[in-house]
């Protein structure tokens, strides 16, 4: 059984929680990190001091976005196809969401990790900003494929899918968005989504 280490409050972990719910994959999730700290075991299997990690068949494995790959791979190939011209499709989104995390971080610590005294309103409305001027990138890309893997769902959808739940739950503002708009409102459908990325954030 795939285990899986790290707190369902991280959106790195969402995403490996996500994928393992769309696929109908026994797993057990262990919190870890944050308030729930790292002991000498957990950093053992990852030195880094991050999260998710997990072990499956004997395999250890980090870096969010590696996993899902991994993932898709054994037990999902149907989700990451196995043409390298079809896989850049989404793969090139799952490496981007990597840049967008660092734009969304001060809309998000600013909203939600910090104390109310602590905010810098004036940061949270400049990733705002930030943070429509890349989704409109994004609204751009899904108008002319309707998911960000393709034609069909993968897991190019996964890493986005879960920042974008962050951005429309927390922009009090934001630029038309269309094609983002309907394909968040697709990802919402699915039960694996619900169950794992559309809860409070903490």
């Amino acid at each position: 059984m795939l285990t899986i280490w790290g707190r369902l409050n991280s959106h790195n972990v969402k995403k490996v929680a996500w994928l393992a719910e769309e696929i109908g994959l026994p797993y057990v999730r262990h919190d870890v990190g944050g308030a729930f700290g790292m002991d000498a075991a957990y950093l053992a299997k990852n030195p880094n001091a991050l999260i998710p990690t997990i072990e499956d068949e004997g395999l250890i494995l980090w870096e969010s976005n590696v996993i899902l790959r991994y993932l898709a791979a054994r037990h999902a190939p149907d989700l990451w196809p196995a043409d390298p011209a079809a896989r850049a499709i989404g793969d090139r989104w799952m490496d981007w969401q990597f840049g967008y995390a660092d734009v969304q971080r001060g809309l998000f610590l600013n909203r939600v990790r910090r104390a109310p005294e602590a905010r810098d309103p004036a940061e949270a409305e400049r990733a705002t900003i930030a943070c429509g001027e890349q989704m409109a990138i994004l609204d751009a890309a899904l108008a002319e494929r309707p998911w960000l893997s393709g034609e069909a769902f993968g897991i190019g959808d996964i890493p986005m899918g879960v920042y974008t739940h962050t951005y429309f739950t927390l922009a009090d503002t934001r630029p038309p968005l269309p094609h983002v708009t309907d394909w968040y409102g697709r990802l919402k459908a699915r039960p694996g989504y619900a169950a794992t990325v559309m809860i409070p954030l903490t």
